[in-house]
């Protein structure tokens, strides 16, 4: 016990903690098998940029949409129950990709419907347990743990995934992972019922909240940068993998990828989430913001594997980087923000919106892009403009101030 309490520090690990990072957990190892493959499960039936566009697209509007209304939900009934009916949605899309097998390109909004709801209702209810099972002493450890836990599986899916799927004829290997992806979500609602009770009270302020950002200097600068984050987030989230597998033709050679990205970022969420000081945070947030712009231009111009691997290693360094601080000082503006305590769940809510504002603008701008110019061309242009929005992020972050007590 006091070798794995020097590993993770001096933190007080509760049983809803615990249990949330094991639901994190699974989700993350989920998502590292079906995520990157399902965009190329839809290229190798479209062969069409703009069709998965389009599939991402329905994700983020949904997505938001849905957050809202969890939001209500969550003000009315159990947080655990909003968290368990978005792993139910998605657990049915990924039992709506297996019914539909070869068929799935026709059904492009219909699936990124499904998986846009379940979001909405998973991270909704996954952001506020956060907020509400950690602390301000424990959040950079849980956020970085998290990481941990996610670069585990960003280790273990892909490559995993990449092998069934090239040793299987057509798409066989694509049924198999999702069923996979399938029973890991099942086990998540099952780890749901173990956790403490939350019911909540009160009125559902949602447009209080947004126009707090008219009071509050701190919750209008985060929400800025969540716009940015999402800028860049829409369109590589889909982009990239698609580059892998065009220039290699190969699905082990993406989890290749996903093995040597999740690797590296590993060991710098372990060391980002041990060693970082409160003090360095927005110096933390304006190196990875640079770093992940830097790295874009190993794949702008001329797209091979190697620089895509290179890529991959740079992000892995930059994301810990920019995400552990920026999380936990997210969060640290909420908490300090008009009614918290009270107000939690729209501090979420509004915080999404504007993520995923950033996300739809971004793949609305690829839309554009691919539809009236050509992909060879306009596709590195705008990335070179959209993947500026991490290193705008500390432009924002670094007006953030705490009043001392």
């Amino acid at each position: 016990m006091s070798r794995f309490k020097k590993l993770i520090g001096d933190v007080d690990l509760t049983k809803d903690l615990t249990l949330l990072l094991f639901i994190g957990g699974l989700y993350s190892l989920s998502a590292a098998l079906s995520n990157t493959f399902v965009n190329i499960y839809l290229w190798k039936q479209s062969g069409e940029f703009s069709d998965l566009a389009l599939y991402n697209l329905a994700i983020v509007v949904l997505q938001p949409l849905t957050f809202i209304l969890a939001g209500r939900w969550a003000k009315k009934i159990d947080r655990v129950i909003v968290l368990r009916i978005g792993v139910i949605f998605l657990s049915l899309f990924y039992l709506t990709v297996l019914f539909i097998g070869t068929n799935a390109s026709n059904f492009l909004l219909l699936l990124g419907a499904l998986l846009g709801v379940g979001y909405g209702f998973y991270w909704l209810a996954f952001n506020v347990l956060t907020f509400e099972i950690t602390e301000p002493e424990n959040r950079d450890f849980f956020n970085g743990f998290l990481g941990i836990l996610t670069s585990v599986g960003g280790m273990i899916g892909p490559i995993a995934a990449g092998f069934i799927i090239s040793r299987m004829e057509k798409f066989t290997g694509y049924s198999v992972i999702f069923g996979i992806s399938l029973t890991l979500f099942s086990i998540a609602v099952f780890l749901s019922f173990f956790l403490k009770r939350r019911p909540a009270d009160g009125r559902y302020l949602f447009r209080r909240i947004l126009a707090e950002r008219k009071n509050s200097l701190n919750w209008r600068m985060i929400t800025n940068a969540h716009f940015f984050q999402g800028l860049r987030e829409g369109t590589f989230i889909f982009v990239i993998s698609v580059y892998v597998f065009i220039s290699t033709g190969s699905e082990l050679a993406l989890g290749t990828y996903g093995l040597v990205n999740s690797s590296i970022s590993f060991l710098g969420y372990y060391l980002v989430s041990r060693l970082l000081k409160k003090e360095y945070r927005k110096r933390a947030i304006l190196i990875g913001g640079l770093l992940l712009y830097a790295a874009i231009f190993f794949i702008v111009f001329d797209v091979t594997y190697p620089k895509l691997l290179m890529y991959a290693a740079a992000i892995a360094v930059a994301y810990p980087l920019l995400l552990v601080p920026y999380i936990s000082l997210t969060y640290d503006v909420i908490g300090r923000g008009w009614k918290a305590a009270e107000m939690r769940i729209e501090y979420i809510v509004v915080r999404e919106i504007f993520l995923n504002a950033g996300r739809i603008v971004s793949i609305l701008s690829f839309l554009a892009a691919v539809t009236f110019f050509q992909e060879e061309k306009s596709i590195p242009i705008l990335l070179l403009i959209i993947g500026a929005g991490h290193s705008v992020i500390y432009f924002f972050v670094r007006k953030v101030q705490f009043q001392s007590a």
